[in-house]
C-alpha cells in the first residue's frame, strides 16, 4: 500500500515557464478546509507573489489558485507550496518547492508561450536562436528555458525536444 504525500502538486511542474500570472493546483491534506499557502520568489529571494491555498473539508483533496505575478529580478525562481499545520509540531511540516522560469522576465516584458523544436542532425542552439528570434545571439533564452535537460549550450543531440519562449 502506497503513502500519500501530504502535498502532490500537479501544476506548475519543475521549469515550467510561467506568464503573468500561475495557476497551483494539487492534492493535499486540509485541515477545516486550510491546505495552507503558496509563495512564488525569484532567484534572489524575493517575494513575488503569495496566495492561501483553500478547499473544503478535511482530509485529502484537490486545491488550486491562479493569481497574477509582481516583477521578478531574476528569469528563474521557484513556486513553494506550504501545508497548513495547526499542530504547530515540526513532523507535520509540509512543503513542495519546484524551480519554474518567468517567461516575462526572460523574453525581456513579453511572454506569449513557447514553441517545441525537435532538435535535428546539425543544429546549434545559435542556429535555433537565428531561426526564431533572428539573431543567434539569443541562443541564452532557449538555453534556460531547458535548463532542466541542457547543462552546456555547445551540447545538444538529434531528437531532443527543445522549449523556445516566444514574445
Amino acid at each position: 500500500m502506497s503513502i500519500l504525500p501530504q502535498i502532490s502538486l500537479r501544476t506548475p511542474l519543475p521549469f515550467d515557464i510561467l506568464g503573468a500570472q500561475v495557476v497551483v493546483a494539487g492534492l493535499g491534506s486540509a485541515f477545516e478546509g486550510v491546505y495552507g499557502s503558496v509563495i512564488v520568489r525569484d532567484a534572489g529571494g524575493h517575494v513575488v507573489a503569495e496566495s492561501h491555498l483553500l478547499g473544503g473539508g478535511n482530509g485529502f483533496s484537490l486545491f488550486h489558485a491562479a493569481f497574477g505575478l509582481g516583477t521578478p529580478t531574476t528569469p528563474e525562481g521557484t513556486v513553494t507550496v506550504q501545508g497548513a499545520n495547526p499542530s504547530g509540531l515540526a513532523e507535520n511540516d509540509a512543503s513542495v518547492t519546484v524551480p519554474v522560469t518567468f517567461g516575462r522576465q526572460l523574453m525581456g516584458g513579453t511572454y506569449s508561450g513557447f514553441s517545441l523544436h525537435t532538435v535535428a542532425d546539425g543544429d546549434t542552439l545559435s542556429g535555433i536562436a537565428q531561426q526564431y528570434y533572428g539573431d543567434g545571439g539569443k541562443y541564452g533564452l532557449i538555453f534556460t528555458a531547458n535548463r532542466d535537460i541542457l547543462f552546456d549550450p555547445d551540447v545538444i543531440y538529434p531528437g531532443l525536444a527543445l522549449r523556445v519562449p516566444l514574445a
